[in-house]
């Protein structure tokens, strides 16, 4: 007898490539999927580092930003120790003048005159006096200009005047006193010559 096949084989093979197609659709699309992921996974993860290095460059910015302010303080304190330094040197240079003013004053002073008074203002110095004659007027302006101290001496006023009944001719002058510049060199030498 003869066998037929009534099932239609078309449609079975139909049917089995069907199967195979969405078989291997369904495993493309499960391997897209984990590629995806494995991207997504990848891709986080270097964010996430980046954000690490970030807050970690930002901490140490931070730090740094302190540093800085105090560093600043210092350099403002340096400042203000400076000056006070400037100060002290200033003062220290000049605690001598006096004593080399009423010095020369004593040396530059001619006979036949007295001073009567003294005012400092600074480097200007007024003086008060009298004299026998403008002639000694003349010369102590002449041996103030000369004296290594002392320079600029000007004659404000010169009127004749009586004291004690004797005539004698009343001034006023300035002078400016020189105030010697000390150099870093100066300083050097100094402090070598100490030692």
């Amino acid at each position: 007898m003869i066998r037929i096949n009534l099932l239609p084989h078309r449609e079975l093979k139909r049917a089995a490539r069907q199967r195979v197609f969405n078989i291997l659709a369904g495993a493309v699309f499960a391997a897209a999927v984990v590629i995806v992921l494995i991207v997504h996974v990848f891709i986080q993860s270097k964010i996430d580092l980046q954000n690490d290095r970030n807050n970690y460059l930002n901490d140490e910015i931070a730090k740094l930003d302190k540093q800085i302010q105090e560093i600043n303080k210092l350099k403002e304190q340096k400042a203000v120790m400076l000056a006070r330094k400037q100060v002290v040197e200033q003062l220290e240079s000049n605690r001598s003048e006096v004593v080399r003013l009423f010095d020369q004053m004593v040396r530059q002073l001619p006979d036949g005159m007295y001073l009567s008074g003294i005012e400092q203002h600074g480097a200007k110095i007024t003086l008060k006096g009298y004299a026998q004659s403008s002639a000694r007027v003349s010369t102590l302006m002449r041996n103030l200009d000369a004296s290594p101290w002392l320079e600029n001496a000007s004659l404000i006023e010169i009127k004749a005047a009586n004291v004690n009944n004797t005539r004698l001719n009343e001034f006023a002058m300035t002078v400016d006193m020189k105030r010697p510049q000390l150099t870093q060199d100066d300083g050097k030498q100094s402090k070598g010559a100490k030692s």
